[in-house]
This record gives C-alpha cells, sequence and structure tokens, in this order.
C-alpha cells in the first residue's frame, strides 16, 4: 500500500506517533488509509448536508476495514457568485481544486479517495485530481434539491423562482409581494439546484463515466437512499483499493464516448464541453471539440428536464435516472460496455434498470430529432462555440438578427434593465472569455431577463463566456477565438447582421472579409482586467475554451 510510505518501518516512528495523535489506532496502522475530499461549507446549499454524508462514507470505511481521513476542499455557489466579479472565481475554481485534491493525497501517501462532491466545477476538479493521481477513487455527489413550491406553483427551481421571477415582475406580471415569497420557497432544501443545471449534469455524467455507483446523481440530497449511497461507497473504496481498480481503469476512450452521448441525449449543460475536455486530457486521452460535433450529428435526445422542461431531477430520478438513460442508449446508440466503480459493466446496468418510458423513453421512442447540445462553426467562430439546442424553441433553430454590442455582463445587464434590448437583437457580450474575464463568467443573469422579460424567442444571445446549466433560448457560449484573443467577436459592431443555423451547425457574421481585415487593424490589444492574484495567474495560463479551459 501506498501509505506504507509514512507508516512501515523504524524510521517511521515520528509519523506513526503523528498519525496515532490523530486517533489512527496501533491496530489500524495496517489498514488502507482513505481520504474523504469533503467540498463541505455553510455557503453552498448543495453542500450543506454533506457533514451527514461524510459520516456514512467514514462509517462504510471503517465497517470495509479502512481508515477513514476528512480533508476539505474549496466549494464556489455558481448562483451566489452570479451577475458580479465574484463568478470570475468559479471556472478556476476547477484547477484549485484538483491541486488541493492531488495535494493532499500525494503529501500525506492516501491509499485511496472518496470524492464528496455537488455543485458544478467541483466534480470535474476532483476527477482531474484523481487522475493525476491516479489511486482507487470513487465520487459520491450529495444530491439534488427538492422542488420548490409557492402559491400553488409547483416544480419551482432556483430558476423559475428567482432568476426568471426577476423579469416576471419587472413585466408586471407578478407582484413584489408574490415575487418575494418565491424567493422564499424556491429552494426548500439541502442539495443541487433542481434542473439539468451544469451541478446535476455533471453529477448524471460521472455516473455514466464509472466513477459513481448506480443512482448516486439523481438520489436527493435529503434522501436516505444518499446516505446509503454514500455508506455502500465507504464500503467500496476499500475493495477498490485491495484490488488496486484505478481512476485509470475506469476513464478510458470508450467511457468518455459513452459520457458524450449521454450528455447529448440528456440536453445537459453547456459547461460539459469544457469539463469533459479537461478530464480527458488529465487521463492522457485524444478528446475533442469535433468528438462532441461528430456524435452531436449521430445521438438524439431522449429527455428533457428543466431548464427545457417543467420535468425536474426529482422526476428524473423517479423514472429510473441514469441507469433508465443507459437502459435506453444502449444498443441505439452503440454504448460501450465499460467498468462501473461498483464492479458492474454498462450492459448489466443497463439490462437490470427500471425506466418509465413516459419520461425516458426508448431511443427510437422518442419525439426529439436533433442532439440536446451542438457545435458551430463559421467565421464568428472558426474555432467552434456551444449552443444548447435542448433550450431552444424548434421555430428559432434559425436566426437571424441586429448586433448590439456590449464589452461586459454589466453592460449588457444593463442595457435589458432599461428595456433597450428589442425583439430581433442579438445580444453580443464579449471579453467574458477564459483569458478575457478572466475565469469564464456565466451569463445565467442575462438569459434569465430575456426569458423572464418574454423576449427568449425573439433575441440570441452571443458570447466569449458561458452559460450556467440553467439557461434556455437562443444562447450561445464559448465563442472561440475568444475577443481577448483577437477573435471575430471581438470586431462585431452595432447594426451588424448575424445568422445562427442550428441544423447547418453554422454561425456567420455576415460581414465581408475585407471589412473584418479593416476593423482587424484598428483592434486595441486587449489588457488584462486584473493585474494580481489568483485570477491573474490563471488568465496568463488558461487555454482556449475550445479545449477546455485546461491551466
Amino acid at each position: 500500500m501506498q501509505s506504507d510510505n509514512i507508516k512501515k518501518g523504524l524510521a517511521r516512528t515520528p509519523h506513526r506517533g503523528l498519525l496515532m495523535a490523530t486517533g489512527v489506532s496501533k491496530k489500524n496502522m495496517d489498514a488502507p488509509f482513505i481520504g474523504i475530499a469533503s467540498a463541505f461549507t455553510d455557503l453552498v446549499p448543495g453542500h450543506i448536508g454533506m457533514r451527514e454524508l461524510e459520516r456514512q462514507i467514514e462509517k462504510g470505511i471503517h465497517s470495509g476495514g479502512g481508515q477513514a481521513f476528512v480533508f476539505g476542499v474549496p466549494a464556489v455557489c455558481d448562483g451566489i457568485a452570479m451577475g458580479h466579479s465574484g463568478m470570475r472565481y468559479s471556472l478556476p475554481s476547477r484547477d484549485l481544486i484538483a491541486d488541493c485534491v492531488e495535494t493532499m493525497a500525494a503529501a500525506h501517501q492516501l491509499d485511496g479517495l472518496v470524492l464528496l462532491s455537488n455543485c458544478d466545477k467541483i466534480t470535474p476538479g476532483m476527477l482531474i485530481g484523481a487522475l493525476r493521481l491516479n489511486i482507487p477513487a470513487i465520487v459520491v455527489t450529495a444530491g439534488p434539491m427538492l422542488d420548490g413550491m409557492c402559491r400553488g406553483e409547483n416544480k419551482l427551481t432556483m430558476v423559475t423562482g428567482s432568476f426568471e421571477a426577476v423579469g416576471r415582475f419587472r413585466k408586471g406580471e407578478i407582484t413584489e409581494e408574490h415575487l418575494l415569497a418565491m424567493e422564499e420557497n424556491s429552494c426548500p432544501s439541502a442539495g443541487a439546484c433542481q434542473g439539468m443545471y451544469t451541478a446535476n449534469t455533471m453529477a448524471c455524467l460521472t455516473e455514466v463515466l464509472g466513477m459513481s455507483i448506480p443512482y448516486c446523481s439523481s438520489a436527493s440530497a435529503v434522501s436516505s437512499q444518499k446516505r446509503r449511497i454514500a455508506f455502500d461507497s465507504g464500503m467500496r473504496i476499500v475493495e477498490l483499493v485491495k484490488n488496486d481498480i484505478k481512476p485509470s481503469d475506469i476513464i478510458t476512450k470508450d467511457s468518455i464516448t459513452n459520457m458524450i452521448k449521454a450528455s447529448l441525449a440528456i440536453g445537459g449543460s453547456t459547461n460539459t464541453f469544457l469539463h469533459t475536455l479537461a478530464i480527458a486530457n488529465a487521463a492522457g486521452l485524444d478528446i475533442t471539440i469535433d468528438d462532441f460535433d461528430k456524435l452531436s450529428r449521430e445521438i438524439h435526445q431522449i429527455v428533457k428536464i428543466n431548464p427545457s422542461s417543467t420535468l425536474t431531477m426529482t422526476d428524473f430520478h423517479q423514472a429510473g435516472g441514469i441507469p433508465a438513460v443507459l437502459k435506453s442508449l444502449y444498443e441505439p446508440a452503440k454504448l460501450n460496455n465499460t467498468l462501473n466503480i461498483s464492479g458492474l459493466t454498462v450492459s448489466e446496468i443497463a439490462k437490470s434498470a427500471y425506466a418509465d418510458e413516459n419520461i425516458i423513453p426508448k431511443y427510437d421512442k422518442s419525439s426529439y430529432s436533433q442532439a440536446g447540445l451542438g457545435v458551430l462553426y463559421g467565421n464568428l467562430a472558426k474555432d467552434g462555440c456551444v449552443i444548447k439546442i435542448s433550450g431552444v424553441a424548434p421555430e428559432c433553430y434559425t436566426f437571424e438578427g441586429i448586433a448590439k454590442t456590449f464589452d461586459s455582463e454589466e453592460e449588457a445587464m444593463k442595457a435589458l434593465e432599461e428595456d433597450t434590448i428589442k425583439a430581433g437583437d442579438v445580444i453580443i457580450i464579449r471579453y467574458e472569455g477564459p483569458k478575457g474575464g478572466p475565469g469564464m463568467r456565466e451569463m445565467l443573469a442575462p438569459t434569465s431577463l430575456l426569458v423572464g422579460k418574454g423576449l427568449g424567442k425573439s433575441c440570441a444571445l452571443i458570447t466569449d463566456g458561458r452559460f450556467s446549466g440553467a439557461t434556455h433560448g437562443i444562447c450561445v457560449g464559448h465563442v472561440c477565438p475568444e475577443a481577448a484573443n483577437g477573435g471575430v467577436i471581438a470586431l462585431i459592431k452595432d447594426g451588424d447582421k448575424i445568422k445562427i443555423d442550428i441544423p447547418s451547425r453554422s454561425i456567420e457574421l455576415l460581414v465581408s472579409e475585407e471589412e473584418l481585415e479593416k476593423r482587424r487593424q484598428n483592434l486595441k490589444p486587449y489588457e488584462s482586467k486584473v493585474k494580481t492574484g489568483y485570477l491573474a495567474k490563471y488568465a496568463s495560463n488558461v487555454s482556449d475554451a475550445s479545449h477546455g479551459a485546461i491551466v
């Protein structure tokens, strides 16, 4: 065992003395040392219930014959960080988390890890750290929040009950009293926000990848099932250590291909492009944005969950969760028969899965013809950009409009709040990419305000930043090259015509190349908004979004 480096032999007498100071008994000194990397914090709704899950995991580890050690990692709540400078730290925290997991496990020579995660960047950050270490690891995602209810409105989510409710109030549809009531009731429990937003998408895809045991991604954060899953994961990690089953045995090109196919079929967050590419890079696998593009032309969606429908993660779990998705996809979508961390294969999970086919239908019975996500190319994004097709009304698959340009999210929000955005406009928000932001902020506030104001089908939004998984509408993100790198998005002027064509996977700025070259000659060199601290380091080292915003 790797932990023998800190506990075996006379020369390690000081080390054993220090370990005993933590409460390790002499008898348990020979047990596998298992770290519980916990993202617990009082600041994040998805994480406030993790203390109980830590206990369950710890019980499982000790029941299985291991010695557990809990350590912490950072956690950013995107909802709280949204719409201000704090969001610049969200995506960069992914690399910080990977560094923390790697540092703690390597410094203390741990034999295995249980990664207790939930929100947005934390799950991929932990996976990246585990891949760097390549010691046995298992992910426990803490689970989704219960649905909100207010004044006869059921299935309220963080988005419909708060972000979009602000737009409804500004439009005069609801009173301030009603808005404040929704504010109080839209997030009724611990857990990740209720839709197929980034947190729940990444939880689902981690299960598809094979790094979480079946049903982990969709079991409610406050359910006894989640506690049992946490206990079972603690038991299982000891077996993984004894059998030397490592992340590299689970995370392969075949399992990441399954992950991409499932992402397209469930219409998850566009952030999965960034995180999947970063995970593949950490695994040393050749996966590119072109793999998403190719598969998006072959795979169609089977289920729509909020924000693309009124169904929530509660409905998704009751319909069979990810095992039901695997059942639907396995043969028609040619999933690879890879191994789950539980010891089961994809085919075994699919064969035994229950599926409510009214929600998660058989693949050939789906009513959708497009993938849930897509990659667009054109002169506006020669290196690609992404769109959540599942969040776009079919009548808007082809859209042409007039550009209104903004060099920050704040400028665009001001225009929206002052009602200067009209039907037919294409809002351009630039200098918000990985380098330009820096940090590639999510644009949930402006997209939610657009929808709340009733402009979700008559306006488009294009950015070199990114979107929350809660975003829906004609929203194009991850434009590459970004404005800070001199991309064409930096050359757009107010009044330019832009065409988005989802069926042909294209996005074009309808301006001649001669005119663009003139504008390029007059473009001022980018100057970073941040000169010191973590974000300055991040901006100087981060790759573009089409390569996963990898540091």
